[in-house]
């Protein structure tokens, strides 16, 4: 499988370093792209992550228009963007293909493939929850980066886990995790 992680400026890269982990972790998965925003690694940094280094990752500029990411042909199975920020968004949902990021998503609602967006945003405008719902209606799921507390997390990296696999098994790949009733 062949999956395509983007990172924008918005809050959260410790979603897109467990996406990126738990992606490596996964047999299924051959390949990741990976794009990070302008305002990407500045946020990362900032918030103290280090993204894993691994033989299938290769990294693609943003302005890299040419890149076969940008091309239905590549045929990639699923696109990731976590943390995605608003802009990013809005520019997807209104068809605006600036970046290869935006242009990556363009070819995965165009191709009907898979297409995660895990918006890092609060509160939600109205237009935030427009451009999210006229995402959702062209075939893309938007998971909100809200985790969740019932399976009592010890840890920020606990809690943060969960929806990091949430966000995994939305792209089609499946991941071995508890489930909901089950004890500890």
């Amino acid at each position: 499988m062949k999956v395509i992680v983007a990172i924008t400026g918005a809050s959260g890269a410790i979603y897109a370093r467990q996406v990126l982990e738990i992606l490596l972790n996964n047999k299924a998965v051959d390949r990741i792209a990976l794009i990070l925003s302008h305002h990407a690694p500045d946020v990362i940094k900032a918030e103290g992550i280090t993204l894993p280094n691994d033989e299938r990752i290769t990294y693609y500029d943003n302005e890299n228009m040419w890149a076969s990411l940008a091309s239905g042909s590549a045929r990639w199975d699923a696109m990731i963007i976590v943390p995605a920020s608003m802009g990013c968004v809005a520019r997807v949902a209104a068809g605006v293909s600036r970046t290869l990021i935006e242009r990556a998503a363009d070819v995965m609602l165009k191709e009907r493939r898979r297409l995660v967006v895990a918006v890092r945003e609060a509160p939600y405008s109205l237009i935030h929850l427009r451009n999210m719902t006229t995402l959702t209606e062209a075939g893309a799921i938007v998971i909100p980066a809200s985790p969740s507390f019932y399976f009592r997390p010890q840890s920020i990296e606990e809690l943060c886990y969960n929806l990091s696999e949430r966000i995994i098994e939305a792209a089609g790949i499946e991941v071995e995790h508890k489930e909901w009733g089950e004890e500890k």
